[in-house]
């Protein structure tokens, strides 16, 4: 489409050049035929038809100019928003299979592939090939073709069973880094206000506007690795392409929610919600009893006091599916209301996972936009090794992800611990 508009600019800018062309002709004409003195009749006619022309080019003129001008704006508007859609479109194209290939067979780059790969290295280092994150997402509709006359039809490989992220759902935002840190300012201190005690006096005492800094720094890499026989290369064909997405995208994902609630903060492990509460500011209260709607709400209300939220409904809950048993079997003494069944009337919708720990739960608030917790990721940089099983043909496909965990405000965190069966 650029194309398109680009060359129908060129040929507005042809017709314009065109007729300036041949106004340059006119005058030029014009000028030798008013530097005689004695022209002839045909001279002067002709001097009449090349005025009547020149004034008819002007009006041509002014509206191929006016044309050009519109023409321009149109695709000067869409090259301004063009860039992330079609980068988005290619990135739905890419094929890691064609990756696999190149790395094992040495094979070319082709379409869409090789132009997002050409992105990608123009922005940052990389060392083998580049893969975008977003390529490991699962695809619809990719299935191997059928209908082919072969005593044995592949069909998609079944993938392994992994949890579903319990990071995305408690509220963690995840930031795309392209390269170096990303800080985020948090005001700390700010405007103080004071009734004015009498027509003299301050109104108070001024208070600077003060801030901290949040930092996402690329200080930790997470290594997801996988290998791949040279009788799969040969026999699985296309349905290899989604079985190594699905795959090692969910491999990923299942260690970056590790990451985020449980990481301990060593051995090259970003440093989590749960291990971190006290170095992000996070509340973690121990209550060595049963689950109950009414240690919940406690923690519901301290949100609240700290103008975290207005509505119960507003907090995200998230605990081991162990606890939702013993909250639904937990029955108010006299009735058939379980403390499970108190929760939901307020519009808490808890998420059961089993990332996290036994006995644990965690409550997260998103404020004003802002996120409970940020997961900065600098992209997947996809390694092969084709030596170190050389023996067997197989290749050996390194996905390394570089990771970091950050709390901008702990008072939208908040974590319970020594939840007791019933």
């Amino acid at each position: 489409m650029v194309i398109q508009i680009w060359l129908t600019t060129d040929i507005i800018m042809l017709q314009s050049k065109k007729i300036q062309l041949r106004q340059s002709e006119i005058r030029q004409q014009l000028s030798e035929l008013a530097g005689k003195d004695t022209p002839t009749d045909d001279e002067v006619r002709s001097m009449d038809a090349l005025d009547k022309e020149y004034r008819a080019s002007e009006v041509r003129l002014r509206a191929a100019m006016v044309s050009e001008d519109a023409e321009r704006r149109e695709a000067g508007a869409e090259l301004e928003t063009r860039s992330d859609k079609q980068f988005a479109e290619l990135i739905d194209k890419f094929e890691v299979r064609q990756v696999a290939l190149a790395l094992d067979e040495g094979a070319s780059l082709s379409g869409a592939t090789a132009e997002v790969v050409q992105e990608l290295r123009s922005q940052g280092g990389y060392r083998g090939i580049p893969l975008p994150l977003a390529a490991l997402e699962q695809r619809a509709g990719e299935t191997v073709s059928s209908g082919l006359y072969e005593p044995k039809q592949t069909r998609d490989i079944i993938a392994r069973l992994f949890p579903n992220s319990v990071a995305a759902r408690l509220g963690v935002q995840s930031v795309n880094i392209t390269s170096g840190q990303v800080e985020y300012p948090v005001a700390t201190a700010g405007a103080v206000t004071g009734w004015q005690a009498d027509e003299l006096s301050n109104v108070g005492g001024p208070s600077a506007f003060a801030t901290t800094e949040k930092v996402l720094s690329p200080d930790q890499t997470l290594g997801a690795q996988m290998v791949i026989t040279r009788k799969a290369l040969k026999m699985t064909g296309p349905g290899l392409e989604n079985a190594i997405r699905q795959d090692m995208s969910a491999a990923i994902e299942v260690a970056l929610d590790a990451a985020v609630i449980t990481g301990t903060g060593a051995a090259g492990q970003p440093l989590g919600l749960i291990p971190g509460a006290a170095t992000y500011g996070i509340t973690s209260t121990a209550v060595g009893a049963a689950a109950t709607w009414a240690a919940f709400r406690a923690e519901i209300v301290a949100f609240m006091q700290a103008n975290a939220i207005t509505d119960p409904a507003q907090v995200r809950v998230a605990f081991p599916p162990a606890i939702w048993s013993d909250l639904d079997d937990a029955l108010i003494a006299g009735t058939a209301v379980s403390e499970l069944d108190r929760m939901a009337s307020h519009g808490v919708k808890p998420v059961l996972a089993n990332q996290i720990p036994a006995a644990t739960a965690i409550l997260t608030a998103t404020v004003n936009g802002v996120a409970p917790a940020f997961l900065g990721i600098w992209g997947v940089d996809l390694v092969r090794d084709q030596f170190t099983k050389a023996h067997s043909g197989q290749l050996v496909l390194t996905g390394l992800v570089t990771a970091d965990v950050q709390v901008a405000r702990g008072i939208q965190t908040r974590i319970l611990t020594g939840l007791a069966g019933a």
